[in-house]
This record gives C-alpha cells, sequence and structure tokens, in this order.
C-alpha cells in the first residue's frame, strides 16, 4: 500500500485556534495511508530576499519537510479579508529563491474556519491566486468555508455529526486529488 504524507500548514500561530482544532480534526477522516504533519510556520524570520543565499535552519527545515511530502493542507483564518501574514510569511520563505521553490508540483486543498458567516471564504480566495502562482495545483471544488460553531467538532476533538458528511466529501475529494498527482 502507497503512503502519502501530508504537509499541514495552519495559518494561525494560537495554540487553542479554531484552524489548528479544525486541522487536528479533519485529518482524522483520512485514510490510513494518509499521514499529516503539522509545519511550524511562527518560528520562521521575517522574509528578506538578503539571506536568499544563507538561509535560517527553521526555513531549510520547513522547505525540506515541503519536499518530503506528497500534498499540502492549508488551514487558514481570515484576517481582515486576506491571508494572515504569518503564511504569507511561509510562503514566500519556501518560494525562495526564485526558481527553487518547494511548493512547486504539490497538490494542495485549502480550507478554513471563522466565527464569521461567510467563514474564510476572501482568505481562501487571496490564497488559491498565490497557490495558483506558484504552481501548486489546488483542490477546486467542493470549497469549504466553514462557520465554526457548537457541533462543528465534538469534545473529542472530532468532526461532528451534523458536519462530518459534508467534511468527509471533501477530504475523500481531497484524497482523490492528491492520489490523482501522485500515482
Amino acid at each position: 500500500m502507497s503512503t502519502y504524507p501530508i504537509a499541514v500548514i495552519v495559518g494561525s500561530l494560537r495554540e487553542d485556534s479554531f484552524n489548528r482544532k479544525l486541522a487536528n480534526a479533519i485529518v482524522k477522516l483520512a485514510p490510513p495511508e494518509f499521514s499529516f504533519k503539522q509545519l511550524p510556520i511562527g518560528n520562521l524570520p521575517l522574509y528578506n530576499q538578503d539571506d536568499d543565499a544563507t538561509p535560517a535552519a527553521t526555513v531549510k527545515q520547513l522547505k525540506a519537510d515541503i519536499s518530503a511530502a506528497h500534498g499540502l493542507l492549508f488551514v487558514t483564518p481570515e484576517y481582515n479579508r486576506s491571508i494572515p501574514g504569518v503564511l504569507k510569511n511561509a510562503i514566500d520563505h519556501a518560494s525562495r529563491p526564485y526558481g527553487q521553490s518547494a511548493w512547486a508540483g504539490k497538490p494542495a486543498g485549502v480550507i478554513g474556519t471563522s466565527p464569521g458567516a461567510v467563514g474564510t471564504a476572501v482568505a481562501q480566495q487571496h490564497l488559491r491566486n498565490v497557490l495558483a502562482y506558484l504552481d501548486v495545483p489546488t483542490l477546486a471544488q467542493p470549497e469549504a468555508f466553514i462557520q465554526f460553531r457548537d457541533g462543528l467538532l465534538d469534545d473529542a476533538g472530532y468532526i461532528g455529526a451534523d458536519s462530518r458528511p459534508f467534511l468527509q466529501n471533501w477530504m475523500d475529494r481531497y484524497v482523490a486529488w492528491v492520489k490523482k498527482h501522485v500515482d
């Protein structure tokens, strides 16, 4: 049986963030041949092109973890109708220097949650624009703009019963997307 290591990039630094909770829960819907590793992005220095020739150890590790993955899972909050700066910083680091992007060709899924009614719709669209430029084939459908509210997750941290069919379908489509690009 093939195994599919997936790099998970959570766009929030808060340990108890809604998106970290969603990331931890949604990976439980994947089949056993998929493994998920959350990559730390809060320890990266601010991107500075002057550092491209001698990147920090944390940048080298991020790029190595992305390179080792068969796919990417972005779980992002929405800050001021866009992606968080810490997520953009990580994307910039792993895409540089020009021509040495760790992202290129890696199939991705984009999802996120927010207490607001539109979830993370605008942030996801901004992220998809960035990923398109970086040659990251991104699952287009189904879109998942998740409102974080009671019942999304159960007390044990699993996807709640009411949300499970939709998110299981999302995960099934993501799994097929990764396999299509890897196999």
